[in-house]
């Protein structure tokens, strides 16, 4: 059922127009007693999930009795983080996903419906894995909250991925990543019905229908003066809202290009990328812009680990992004990578296959670190001046020495691709 709805190209709500949606919405649903919410972490800090998440708080009060962030492998948030994204919202509502251990399984997705939806490539069952304090935490009412945006793993991110990654354990995240990888990043990115996405829906189908799951989906574009908007509120408990969230995504993040680029230079913010767990959206949403032997060149001034999670931080430092031949080769050989499908997946993810160069400018990272995992190494003061955040806006650039470069500010918010390479 969709409870709120309201969006477009051209839509510009304002904090008030999304509290009046969030308030309409949950008087539709009616009383509730003992409410959770599931909103994301830090690293979707443009989503207004915070928000969104505060006006559930101002909303429901003392019935509000906890609030999960949807960390999935991600570092636990700060109280400076939490602050920083929620607000007011007092500190002793929070809890941590602990993906490791804190999870219980509600069914098991049929290794013949996984293998059917992957066309073969792969064949193994998918448990449907959540946090405990889903399944056993008796809340009348769970919020899922976040933005539905292009997505390297699923196609469009958010929706029962929230709920089954964001607060999933290893199993049931890592054999997601690797189906993902293993079908294809670039036949999926950007599209709402991928073989990821159906297994998810299997599971919401079959094992998470008695949950009281409500989804509050935002949209979130770029003006032309470069500040960023919602431009849709999608508030509903199945799939029509996500579907209707990620039909306005497609045409608010997503820039189709005439001609591939030679040159991309990626700003990542400090606060939200200090991995190149995550600070790989560089890639995953540029590859299928940037031409045969062009270069993606990746100002990262908060990076200083690779991987979030000290066990894939030491497997992305032990085999490197490699070709995907090269990967899936080493998780039939090795036995670390086959219990961590997901630092795998990711290390397919953040590989060129060879046609481009991606060269990395961290500030804590050093360049024997950088081109260990075989990428190229930049002096991120250097790159600094040349290519300015501050000046340079988001699109062709011409420099003053006439080089022509295509900047993005920030990746998380949309993909980018040439039309020809779209379309294979």
């Amino acid at each position: 059922m969709i409870y709120y709805a309201k969006g477009g190209v051209d839509t510009v709500l304002s904090q008030e127009a999304l509290r009046q949606g969030f308030y309409e919405a949950m008087d539709k649903i009616g009383h509730r007693n003992r409410v959770l919410a599931v909103p994301p972490d830090i690293t979707r800090y443009y989503s207004e999930a915070g928000l969104l998440t505060r006006f559930a708080w101002e909303y429901f009060g003392d019935r509000l009795n906890d609030i999960l962030p949807a960390l999935g492998t991600h570092t636990p948030m700060s109280g400076r983080e939490i602050d920083k994204m929620f607000g007011p919202v007092p500190a002793s509502l929070f809890r941590v996903h602990d993906w490791r251990k804190d999870v219980v399984t509600l069914g098991e997705v049929p290794a013949a419906f996984v293998e059917e939806v992957s066309e073969g490539r792969v064949s193994f069952s998918w448990p449907a894995q959540v946090n405990r304090l889903l399944a056993e935490g008796g809340h009348d009412l769970i919020l899922s909250v976040g933005q539905v945006v292009p997505h390297e793993v699923i196609g469009m991110a958010n929706y029962n991925k929230n709920i089954f990654v964001g607060t999933g354990g290893p199993e049931g995240i890592n054999k997601s990543h690797y189906l993902g990888a293993a079908y294809g990043m670039e036949r999926m990115m950007g599209r709402a019905d991928t073989p990821v996405r159906s297994v998810l829906n299997y599971a919401s189908d079959h094992f998470a229908s008695h949950l009281p799951l409500v989804y509050v989906l935002t949209v979130v574009g770029r003006q032309e003066t470069g500040d960023l908007v919602v431009r849709g509120l999608f508030i509903g408990d199945d799939e029509a809202c996500f579907k209707m969230a990620s039909e306005l995504s497609l045409r608010v993040n997503f820039e189709l290009l005439d001609k591939p680029l030679n040159k991309v230079v990626v700003y990542l913010e400090p606060e939200e990328f200090k991995s190149t767990w995550l600070g790989n959206k560089s890639i995953y949403r540029t590859r299928m812009a940037i031409a045969d032997g062009g270069e993606l060149l990746v100002l990262a001034p908060g990076l200083k680990e690779f991987g979030e999670d000290q066990e894939i931080d030491r497997l992305i430092r032990k085999y490197g992004y490699l070709t995907t031949p090269e990967i899936l080769a080493a998780v039939k050989e090795n036995r670390d990578l086959q219990q961590n499908l997901s630092a795998a997946a990711h290390l397919i993810h953040g590989s060129t296959e060879g046609r481009f160069s991606v060269t990395y400018c961290p500030r804590h990272l050093s360049a024997g670190e950088i081109e260990s995992v075989n990428y190229r190494y930049g002096n991120l003061e250097e790159m600094m001046k040349i290519y300015d955040p501050e000046t340079l806006k988001d699109g062709f650039n011409t420099l003053p020495g006439g080089e022509e470069i295509y900047y993005i500010s920030n990746p998380a918010l949309g993909l980018w691709a040439w039309k020809d390479k779209f379309g294979e």
